[in-house]
């Protein structure tokens, strides 16, 4: 299967200016996400999809391929994922180039390996999914079956709608949340169905220390501190 990995890093952060580019432990938080990729073995071509001069200029020192400047409508704080992985196949598919599925890696996520990128690709072609994510397990705490709203008469009810509540904590059932790290999805879900997940989803559980999605300086804290915390 042939397929496009794409690092997607927009410039025009406001919780941390520069974010993509910022030096964590002296390295650009993009390089992180450069440096696994290019050692996947799964995927076909690497590349990066930027409005901005800085970043582009980056990823051009690692020696990150950057076929196209993205259009600055496409890198607003509310554009979608969905149309910056399509402006990017449709512009292999005029020179001719196809891929069979996108591989999304988000640089906010550093911390995910060029095996864990490998084993995710090939649950996602063994499984002929739609598309596959990264997740990570609810804690107990928050599972959906010990969570409540308040109804019409002020009063609280489990908020999956179940009479009664499960009290063992063993007998929950798992229940995930989608950390970012990755989305692999084919090209035809992509153009064709318009989805970045399709009817089939398939995930991958991301190892404990994965989760770091650095969106405020307080992520950005953590991030550092997992780094150190490595280095001792």
């Amino acid at each position: 299967m042939k397929i496009l990995g794409i690092i997607p890093a927009r410039g025009g952060s406001k919780s941390v200016p520069d974010k993509n580019i910022k030096l964590l432990a002296g390295k650009p938080l993009l390089q992180y996400t450069v440096d696994v990729a290019k050692k996947s073995k799964n995927i076909s071509r690497l590349i990066l999809s930027s409005e901005d001069d800085k970043i582009i200029k980056v990823a051009q020192q690692l020696n990150l391929e950057v076929p196209f400047k993205r259009p600055i409508n496409l890198a607003k704080d509310d554009t979608p994922t969905l149309p910056v992985i399509q402006h990017a196949l449709k512009f292999f598919m005029e020179k001719g180039i196809y891929f069979d599925a996108v591989c999304l890696l988000q640089v906010t996520s550093p911390f995910k390996t060029s095996e864990f990128i490998d084993n995710a690709i090939d649950k996602f072609v063994k499984s002929g999914a739609d598309a596959l994510i990264s997740v990570q397990q609810v804690p107990n705490e928050f599972n959906p079956h010990w969570m409540f709203r308040v109804n019409n008469k002020d009063n609280l009810e489990l908020f999956t709608g179940e009479k009664q509540i499960i009290s063992r904590r063993q007998d929950l059932p798992k229940v995930y949340h989608r950390d970012g790290a990755i989305y692999i999805t084919k090209t035809s879900v992509l153009l064709e169905q318009n989805s970045l997940y399709g009817s089939k989803l398939s995930y991958m559980e991301s190892p404990s220390y994965f989760n770091v999605n650095i969106d405020t300086l307080e992520d950005w804290k953590k991030a550092e501190n997992y780094l150190m915390s490595k280095k001792k």
